[in-house]
Formats: C-alpha cells, sequence, structure tokens
C-alpha cells in the first residue's frame, strides 16, 4: 500500500471532530427535546399510578383520561406552535452564546500556534473572561521569553563562532608554516598545542553554557557543605596557584553550613571563580563562607590591581574579556550557575586587596 493509501486509511479510522459550537447545539437541543419528551411521559405515568393505586376507579380513570384527551387536542396546535418558537428561539440563542465561548479559544488558538512557528510577538487582544484573559498573559509571557531566549542563542552563536575561529585560524597558519618549511617545526608546534588547549577549553565551556541553557534539562538537588566546596576546589586548583606562586587562605564559620542545591553545579561556579582569581593574584586569594542574617554569602578575593570601574558591569557578560580574559565565558557561567541555585552574584574592589567575587544565597 502506498503511503497515499496508508494516510488516508489512518485518517478514515479516526474519530471525526467537531467543532464547539456544535457540540453545543446539539446537547442544548437534545436537552430542550428530552425535557418536553419526558414532560409527557411523565403526565400520562402519573395518571396511571393513581389508577393503579385506587385512588382512581376504572371509570373514573377513564373520564379524567378521556377530559386530558380532548383538553390535549384543544390545546395541541397552539402547543406545538409555542413549542416550535421556543425551540428555534433556544436554538438561536445557543447559536451566539457558542460563538462567544469559541471565537476567544480560537484567537488563543491562532496564538499558541504562531508561538510554535517562531513568531513571538504580543497578542494584544482583549478577552471579557478573567480566565480566558489570565490564559491569554501566560502566553504572552512565553513567548516574550522565547523571543528573549532566541535573540540570546542568536547572539550566542555568533560569538561562539567568532571565538572559535580564531584559535582555528592560528593553528591552521602554523600547520601551513611547518607544511612549506617557513617555521621551525618544534617552536610551531608548541604554539599549536596551546590553541588547541584553548580550543578544547572553549568548546568545553560552550558545551556548558549549552547544558546550563536547556530548558528542558532536569538536575537534582542535595544538600552540600559549602565549606568543604571550598577547601575541595581550591585543593582542585592547587597544583596551578603553586605554579604562579600563589596560596590559598580561608575566612570560614566555626560551624558547616549546608546549603540546598546541584552540587555539580555550583561546584563549577566556585570553580569558574577561583580559576579567575589564580590569574590576577600576586600572592594569595582568601576564600571565605559566613551565614548572614537570613543569607549564606561567600566570596573569592585575590590580592591582584582590581578591576577597572567601567568593566566592573559588563564583567558577567557573555564573551565580554577583560585585561588577560581568557575567552569570556567563565564568569557567565558562573553567574548563570548562581542565578539557578537561587542566588545572585556581584563584584567589587576590595579596600586593600583586587577584585571580590560575592555569592549571596538564601539560607
Amino acid at each position: 500500500m502506498s503511503v497515499k493509501g496508508q494516510w488516508e486509511t489512518v485518517n478514515w479510522m479516526k474519530p471525526s471532530k467537531t467543532k464547539i459550537r456544535t457540540r453545543i447545539l446539539i446537547a442544548f437541543s437534545s436537552v430542550l427535546f428530552f425535557s418536553f419528551l419526558l414532560t409527557g411521559v411523565i403526565f400520562n405515568f402519573a395518571i396511571r399510578i393513581f389508577a393503579v393505586q385506587g385512588e382512581l376507579d376504572l371509570e373514573a380513570y377513564q373520564t379524567v383520561y378521556a377530559e386530558a384527551s380532548r383538553l390535549i387536542g384543544r390545546v395541541g396546535l397552539i402547543s406545538i406552535i409555542l413549542i416550535s418558537l421556543m425551540f428555534l428561539m433556544a436554538i438561536i440563542v445557543t447559536y451566539f452564546l457558542a460563538n462567544s465561548l469559541t471565537r476567544p479559544i480560537e484567537e488563543l488558538g491562532k496564538f499558541a500556534l504562531n508561538i510554535g512557528n517562531g513568531d513571538f510577538s504580543q497578542n494584544d487582544f482583549q478577552f471579557q473572561e478573567e480566565e480566558l484573559e489570565d490564559l491569554n498573559m501566560a502566553l504572552n509571557k512565553s513567548a516574550k521569553q522565547l523571543a528573549e531566549y532566541d535573540s540570546q542563542q542568536k547572539t550566542f552563536f555568533q560569538n561562539a563562532s567568532h571565538e572559535l575561529r580564531t584559535p582555528l585560524t592560528s593553528i591552521k597558519c602554523y600547520a601551513e608554516g611547518i607544511s612549506f618549511g617557513i617555521m621551525e617545526p618544534k617552536q610551531a608546534s608548541e604554539t599549536i598545542l596551546v590553541e588547541t588547549d584553548k580550543l578544547a577549553d572553549l568548546v568545553t565551556d560552550l558545551l556548558y553554557i549549552s547544558k546550563i541553557d536547556n530548558i528542558t534539562t532536569v538536575y537534582t538537588k542535595m544538600e552540600i557543605n559549602l565549606m568543604e566546596l571550598l577547601r575541595d576546589s581550591a585543593a582542585r586548583q592547587e597544583a596551578v596557584a603553586e605554579k604562579k606562586r600563589v596560596r590559598f587562605a580561608f575566612d570560614l564559620d566555626d560551624t558547616p553550613i549546608y546549603y540546598s542545591c546541584v552540587s555539580e553545579l555550583l561546584v563549577r561556579a566556585i570553580d569558574n571563580l577561583i580559576s579567575n582569581a589564580i590569574r590576577y593574584a600576586h600572592s594569595e586569594i582568601v576564600l571565605s563562607c559566613h551565614k548572614r542574617e537570613g543569607s549564606i554569602v561567600l566570596s573569592v578575593m585575590d590580592d591582584g590591581d582590581g578591576v577597572e570601574n567601567e568593566a566592573i558591569p559588563h564583567l558577567f557578560e557573555r564573551f565580554y574579556k577583560g585585561v588577560d580574559g581568557n575567552h569570556g565565558i567563565g564568569l557567565s557561567i558562573a553567574k548563570s550557575i548562581v542565578e539557578q541555585q537561587g542566588g545572585r552574584i556581584a563584584v567589587e574592589n576590595a579596600a586593600n586587596a583586587g577584585a571580590v567575587f560575592i555569592i549571596i544565597l538564601p539560607a
């Protein structure tokens, strides 16, 4: 059987669909019809019950039934006309009622379809019904969020393409230099290795950003000791710090501080802040964790030269690189993670040191 034949068979097997207004008309008309029918049945049944119970003898029953029949005969024509008019009026009223109910739903259906097709413009249609207006506002909010997400993704891919092109260009140039014999192979290969490491780090960060931004990703929260988190993160990067002759110092509360979060994400955020501090510190990095009024405050402070005042508002933006910056992604990852975990992050210049990055989490 052809694909078209299979499709026709499947469609034939599907139940036919009817519009809401048609269903309302059928339902209302059926209710009226059966109401009139039930009234006549009850009237006839009531007379029979009275006769069976002995309240009416056979002769009286026949008299009552005959009188009732004559009465029905006299008013029959008038009743049929009145019932027909009532039935017709009910259908007309139901039709307009059905239209008033289905038109807003059709508008919302078109709006939802436009969102699905990538049109995130706001719906200005006003609804009288509170429930439908709430649904319209929810769809408008979703459309706005999707528009922002779509814009961020386009900007992200443009910047990512530029960042990837730079190391690839260097690798290509040095590889061609080796190939044509115009560069010393050992020196060129060392440069290629350095650029390859940068490229690998950049790809890792880009993949991590993609994971964080994925709106369908599901994470599992657990309680972790934030003091141990700081110590473990410092231990992982101690070799790099020692190479630059930088040591770690700790300023911690006396009792452990626990926080419910996605540990793997918060660990990555702290790692990025410490890695950034190592790049700029002269000799020391101070890691602190304290419980303050209704919040938990973590900080990573280095004794470097600090951050330029004009750079502070842009430091957490993706692909923004300060002086001697790497890819401009690490701090933006840290910001996204902290905000996902219900906190906020800021940076300032310490009075007697360099830059201090502060994470505030709800206690």
